[in-house]
């Protein structure tokens, strides 16, 4: 039985851009399977959208928080959701 896919919705502070912080969470996003989306916002941070299975969102969430990602996280605000669809693939935007 597949879990019904949920999106997680990651805003990520800290000294994360142009740090290769985008490359590095697109590379695990793929590695766990999930799709979706990192792009920088105009204040400094990067915001993080990820659909797919529970488990492999939380997966990439601890990830995010992990202190083992390119530049340096201070903080990261989750918020969930049921997934939207139509994302395929990981871009960095």
């Amino acid at each position: 039985m597949n879990p019904d896919p949920v999106r997680l919705s990651a805003w990520v502070h800290g000294y994360v851009q142009g740090v290769g912080f985008r490359w590095w969470t697109r590379a695990r996003a793929l590695e766990l399977g999930v799709v979706g989306h990192a792009r920088n916002t105009r204040d400094g941070r990067v915001h993080v959208v990820a659909e797919g299975p529970r488990p492999a969102c939380e997966r990439l969430l601890a990830l995010l928080r992990s202190g083992d990602t390119p530049g340096r996280v201070d903080l990261v605000v989750e918020n969930w959701g049921a997934a939207l669809g139509g994302m395929t693939g990981f871009e960095e935007r």
